[in-house]
């Protein structure tokens, strides 16, 4: 009796149960699993191959750049325009901040790609103000936790492409145009939780802000917005790939926070930079441990 589909998923869940890593995790089972049919050193080899050849896409170039976008919109002050922009039009609610939350996050998802750029750029704007106004530390942690990911549903989606390419031929462009009502269904749902959550719990409420101070609002977060029909635009209309997308989202996130809003010095990039590497290491890790595990499946 063959014991190795046994091996490999035993000891998978045995690693997550110990809290090892996933993409650890995934690589560990996969390389005890095909011990069971060669040897150690032609086993290491073949899962080397199968990793590095899960890496070699051109299409998934566009994850870094887009968690590169991410770290400098949330560096270079496009999250604080975009809260800025969800207070003004919804902040007066019943739960107004965590409905602000939810939208920021979507937001903020849908013009960076990554889940946790939008926890990162979000979360620290908006923890420490709903703790300020009485909200419960374990309910804005969840808020944010679970709003973020929406991003993952909303174009463009570091999660559609890796899809995408795992799938062998589905068309990026076609994922990000079905993203987009789960997307928004997943939010709003989050938004009704929130509501009727901060009505039992009689969380307060922000001041209604005078029309001119909305539209105010709402005009400096135009620029942000922008990069979302920008990216989805060119993409859909044919004009560049995902991964030219992303290269472009880079550009304009750049001439916004350096050129426009001035809140990212060059002095500051070295560290972004350094950011966005250990983000996307961890994203390629774990992509090139799944190439493998798919293999020896």
């Amino acid at each position: 009796m063959d014991y190795t589909a046994l091996v490999l998923a035993v000891t998978f869940f045995l690693l997550l149960v110990l809290n090892v890593p996933i993409s650890f995790s995934i690589g560990i089972a996969t390389m005890a699993a095909m011990l069971m049919s060669i040897d150690f050193t032609p086993a290491v080899t073949t899962i080397a191959q199968r990793m590095a050849g899960g890496l070699d896409s051109f299409a998934l170039l566009a994850i870094p750049f887009f968690i590169l976008s991410g770290m400098i919109m949330g560096r270079g002050g496009i999250a604080k325009r975009l809260i800025n922009c969800a207070l003004a039009l919804i902040g007066s609610l019943p739960g107004g901040l965590a409905l602000v939350n939810v939208v920021s996050c979507m937001l903020f998802g849908a013009i960076s790609g990554s889940a946790v750029a939008t926890t990162s750029a979000i979360g620290s704007f908006m923890l420490p103000e709903m703790k300020k106004q009485g909200y419960d530390e374990n309910f804005s942690a969840a808020v944010t936790a679970a709003a973020s990911t929406t991003g993952m549903l909303i174009p463009p989606s570091n999660i559609l492409i890796v899809y995408a390419i795992a799938s062998g031929g589905v068309s990026i462009a076609a994922l990000f145009m079905a993203g987009y009502l789960p997307g928004v269904m997943v939010g709003l749902a989050l938004m009704m939780v929130c509501f009727v959550h901060a009505k039992r719990k009689g969380y307060a409420t922000a001041d209604r802000l005078p029309m001119i101070l909305v539209v105010q609002q709402v005009a400096a977060a135009i620029p942000s917005l922008f990069l979302i029909f920008l990216v989805i635009g060119g993409i859909v209309g044919g004009i560049f790939t995902a991964t030219e997308a992303g290269a472009i989202a880079v550009v304009y996130s750049l001439i916004l926070a350096v050129g426009v809003y001035r809140e990212v010095k060059p002095k500051q990039l070295p560290d972004i930079l350094l950011k966005s590497a250990e983000t996307t290491a961890i994203v390629m890790l774990l992509i090139g441990a799944s190439t493998a595990m798919s293999c020896m499946l």
